[in-house]
């Protein structure tokens, strides 16, 4: 008897890609993907990348020998609570990526997940980009003899793509002073000095003066 096939679910569209629905500002879209590799002793290594797709900051790049779908929701819980939680998160139709703990995991924080038509790696551009400058500046001249190096040498690469790496498409900005300049500027605190009595006021001098001033409205 030939075998039964079991079909995936699939729940990409072309509408979901980078073309058609462009990030927008900071924390509008992530983009997030599996990469991998071993270690010396021919053993597997998978890393999961998760971007802002407007900055291009690297938010996390774990490593480890297997992830599922728990897995993932553990990092992006972590993130919603050190960032706050992106309008949309890009990824293809992996098997982590559609499970049903991710998928409840988006709905309840009020992230509307944007998977890609399958077989149409560049309508994840960004996600594709920083997975192949990963493998070309970073994958293909290191070789790990364990899990724990691994984190640590990613560690590293994180940071410095982050913070020392100009970017292109930023204007030869890094990823973090990019960031950094679009973050809104914390309010000036201009009530409160406004109101704080003049140190004539805290000897009783020019008290009339100042009253009368604020119920002229000047």
């Amino acid at each position: 008897m030939p075998r039964r096939r079991i079909r995936r679910r699939t729940l990409g569209s072309s509408e979901n890609g980078i073309v058609r629905h462009r990030a927008e500002h900071i924390d509008h879209v992530w983009t997030y993907d599996f990469v991998s590799d071993q270690t010396t002793d021919g053993r597997r290594l998978k890393f999961l990348t998760v971007e802002d797709e407007f900055t291009r900051e690297c938010l996390a790049l774990e490593v480890g020998r297997t992830f599922t779908g728990r897995d993932v929701v553990g990092v992006l819980r972590e993130l919603f609570l050190i960032r706050g939680t992106p309008k949309h998160i890009r990824s293809d139709n992996g098997p982590e990526l559609i499970a049903k703990a991710v998928r409840s995991c988006l709905e309840e924080n009020d992230v509307g997940p944007l998977y890609i038509e399958p077989g149409a790696p560049w309508e994840n551009g960004v996600g594709e980009s920083f997975n192949g400058k990963l493998r070309d500046e970073l994958l293909n001249g290191e070789l790990f003899t364990s899990l724990t190096e691994a984190r640590v040498v990613l560690g590293d690469h994180r940071r410095h793509y982050n913070h020392r790496r100009p970017h292109s498409s930023l204007g030869y900005a890094t990823p973090a002073s990019f960031a950094a300049a679009c973050r809104p500027a914390p309010p000036l605190v201009l009530a409160a000095l406004a109101l704080a009595p003049s140190p004539a006021c805290t000897r009783g001098e020019g008290l009339v003066d100042s009253v009368a001033l604020t119920r002229s409205g000047t």
